[in-house]
């Protein structure tokens, strides 16, 4: 998949016109539709909102991460351990998304893990689904198998990020997504004629996405549901800091979430030490990302 040309929506609704040819079908149920006219820049086009996602940053860390010795653990939430997770933030946050929940954990337990400079500015990055945001008849989307989603970020300081309660990052989490708006998605595509194409800052940021929605397990070619539908490991062109968040069973048969991540040796011994203490050592680590990988 590459994102130039379509988001994990359409990656969805390819599979299942796909699938539904595997059957029988002479013609997808849903008639895929073009519709790139919606999300052109403007003539002229002007930015008018903050990218910060496509900031410049050298990498002039006290800490360069150290992306030759990485290796990959994935780990398994249950709704008990979303649930403990929960418990951690204020009242009023409490109806917050499993997304923003674990996006928050991953991103101060891998924060703390890193030993990132408490004045280091630290970015979390996730792309949003925005067709729902344009002031259209949403029917304009049915079908619509190209690109519409916007990257958005929240920025703090490690030590805000650390010393503060879950609940700071889960608020950030929270106001990040909803400043993705119609404007927001015109001014993006704006600044890519303007700014010509940006990468996404990598410097000290996470990346995170969210699969669970799209359910690719659902897509069914005649063979009944998928073993396992998702990522084969953490990172993303090239990136450690990625990841996404997976549904899956254990080996109980359990419902849950899988967070496949990338991280030196000793960054993730204390990653999982973090994540211990925050789950009050109801640790939800597999048996290691390879023999998951080898059970699919």
């Amino acid at each position: 998949m590459n994102h130039t040309m379509n988001d994990g929506a359409g990656l969805k609704q390819f599979m299942i016109a796909w699938a539904e040819m595997a059957q029988g079908a002479r013609k997808p149920s849903i008639q895929p539709v073009w519709r790139r006219e919606l999300l052109m820049a403007r003539d002229p086009p002007h930015i008018t909102c903050n990218h910060r996602e496509y900031e410049h940053i050298p990498p002039n860390t006290s800490k360069v991460e150290d992306t030759t010795s990485t290796i990959l653990q994935s780990f398994f939430f249950t709704p008990a351990h979303i649930a403990a997770i929960r418990c951690l933030v204020p009242f009023h946050l409490r109806q917050c998304t499993t997304f923003e929940l674990i996006t928050a954990c991953f991103w101060r337990c891998r924060t703390k893990a890193l030993q990132i400079e408490p004045v280091e500015e630290v970015r979390m990055i996730f792309p949003v689904d925005a067709c729902s945001r344009f002031n259209i008849n949403h029917s304009s989307f049915v079908g619509y198998y190209g690109n519409c989603i916007a990257f958005a970020v929240v920025v703090t300081t490690a030590g805000k990020l650390c010393e503060n309660p879950l609940g700071y990052a889960v608020e950030l989490i929270i106001k990040a997504k909803y400043q993705v708006t119609e404007e927001y998605m015109h001014s993006v595509a704006d600044f890519m004629v303007i700014k010509e194409r940006r990468l996404l800052t990598t410097v000290r940021s996470c990346i995170i996405s969210d699969l669970t929605r799209a359910n690719y397990k659902e897509v069914n070619f005649g063979w009944g549901e998928a073993k396992y539908a998702g990522v084969a490991k953490g990172g993303a062109g090239g990136f450690p800091g990625a990841t996404f968040i997976v549904p899956h069973k254990n080996e109980k048969r359990e419902d849950g979430l899988i967070l496949p991540i990338s991280l030196p040796y000793e960054d993730m011994k204390r990653f999982a030490k973090e994540l211990d203490k925050m789950l009050g050592n109801h640790h939800p680590t597999t048996s290691g990302h390879r023999s998951i990988m080898s059970s699919l």
